[in-house]
This record gives structure tokens, C-alpha cells and sequence, in this order.
């Protein structure tokens, strides 16, 4: 298995790097564009996606993670880091923000509302049960989450939300809904696959159930199914914490 990196600039970077222990997998931590010439493969974690970008853009960052996506080289983004991977953002700070891109999509920032609103769910996951073993749901810590509103043709959908119909979208003087397709539909897309890149805009390494890691690092690994046997979930997902409380940190988006 080649080397995985993890951008290392800001938000929940040590617990993927956790996750990755418990899977005999020892991440690298990666924060200038030189370092991206020894991976082979990239998680770009959750976080604060506008600090983020500006600290990608202060180290230069930007053109290394592009080349880097173009290559074909595996890459996974969880909650900030999916917003980085998408083609287009809508629903964000004024001036925007500087996006990687490769994942044709559109991704609606905030999605889900404030810090305060963070929940969890139960995720129907048919391809990561299918892939992984273990419950046909994953549950999902969404922490001032993204959301996926539109995909291309060769975006394969991996897990969905039902949204109620009288859902109102989070919005405030700083934040500007910058298309009319950022509108609730019955369900809203939140993990995506689009050949080596892979996004999920909650955050599987707040949990204790590691079949998402394990599922990206096989995307990662050209050993297919023979290293299928050797990673193993260690556990289920966390129960449900207080939204208030738990989710009550910085280093979120």
C-alpha cells in the first residue's frame, strides 16, 4: 500500500490520522505542496473551510492539490475537504472561496445550518456494506455540514439524506445563497464517488467505525481484494452526542 497523506492546515486532521492507526495504517501529516510528491493517496479533513482555503493559498497549496487531483491520484474529502473537491460552491462567504475541484458537483456550504444544528443520522450505505461488511447504515456526524445539490454523469451516489419539505436553509448577513438551485429537495446527496475521488460531507473519523477509511484506502490500494481481508472495522459508530456540547469546537466547519 502506498503512503497516505492527511492536509494537516486546520480541523479534525489527528483524528483521521487516528483512524488510520486503527487500521495498521500510518498517515502522513501533509502541509506544504512538496510533500504531495511522497503520498500516493489524500484525505482533506473536515474544518473551518474558508480558514482552510486561506492557509492553502498562504502556502501555496492550491496549483500542488490540483496537479495532484489530475493525476488521477486518489483523494477523499470529508465535510470542508468535500467542499474543496467540488467543481462549485454555492452558499458561501462573500468573495468566496478558492475550490481543488475534480468532483463534478455542486456543493451547498452550510448546507444544514449553524453549529448548534449539528446532529446525527443513520445512513443508508448499500456500496460501503457491500464493500466493507457490517450494518447496511453508517451513522453520520454532520457538524455545520455541506451538502451535495447536483451531481454529473459519472458521479456515483453513495449515501443520501431525506430532507423534510419545510426545511429552511440556514442563511445570515454573511452568508449569501448565491444560485436558486440551492433549494431542499426530499433528499440531499452527502457521499459521493467519482473515480479515485471520493467525498462525504460528514465526518467518519468522529466515530469509532472505520469502514469508511478502510473503503478509501482500497480505492488507495492496488492489492484489491486481497488487502479486503486484512482491514476490519473496529466498531460502530458513537452514540448520539449533544449538538451543543460535543460539536462545540473550532476546529469544525
Amino acid at each position: 500500500m502506498g503512503v497516505v497523506g492527511v492536509l494537516a492546515l486546520q480541523g479534525s486532521f489527528n483524528e483521521h490520522m487516528a483512524a488510520l492507526r486503527r487500521l495498521g495504517v500510518k498517515g502522513v501529516e501533509i502541509r506544504k505542496p512538496e510533500q504531495l510528491q511522497s503520498i500516493t493517496s489524500l484525505i482533506i479533513p473536515g474544518g473551518e473551510s474558508t480558514t482552510m482555503a486561506k492557509l492553502a493559498e498562504f502556502h501555496n497549496l492550491f496549483p500542488a492539490l490540483r496537479e495532484f487531483v489530475q493525476m488521477g491520484k486518489p483523494v477523499w474529502g470529508t465535510c470542508a475537504g468535500l467542499i474543496f473537491l467540488a467543481n462549485k460552491a454555492v452558499g458561501q462567504k462573500e468573495g468566496g472561496q478558492e475550490l481543488v475541484g475534480g468532483l463534478d458537483c455542486t456543493v451547498h456550504r452550510n448546507y444544514f445550518g449553524s453549529q448548534i444544528q449539528s446532529f446525527e443520522a443513520d445512513l443508508v450505505v448499500p456500496e460501503l456494506a457491500s464493500k466493507e461488511g457490517g450494518p447496511e447504515t453508517f451513522r453520520g456526524v454532520f457538524i455545520r455540514a455541506p451538502a451535495v445539490l447536483d451531481v454529473g454523469p459519472e458521479v456515483e451516489v453513495l449515501a443520501d439524506y431525506p430532507i423534510p419539505s419545510n426545511k429552511v436553509l440556514y442563511s445570515s448577513s454573511a452568508v449569501e445563497i448565491q444560485e436558486e438551485s440551492a433549494v431542499p429537495e426530499e433528499k440531499v446527496i452527502v457521499a459521493v464517488k467519482q473515480g479515485k475521488l471520493l467525498g462525504t460531507a460528514f465526518h467518519p473519523e468522529l466515530t469509532a467505525d472505520t469502514r469508511w477509511h478502510s473503503y478509501f484506502l482500497k480505492m488507495a490500494s492496488d492489492l484489491g481484494e486481497e488487502t479486503s481481508n486484512a482491514i476490519v472495522a473496529v466498531g460502530e459508530a458513537a452514540s448520539s452526542f449533544d449538538p451543543q456540547t460535543k460539536y462545540d469546537l473550532p476546529i469544525f466547519r
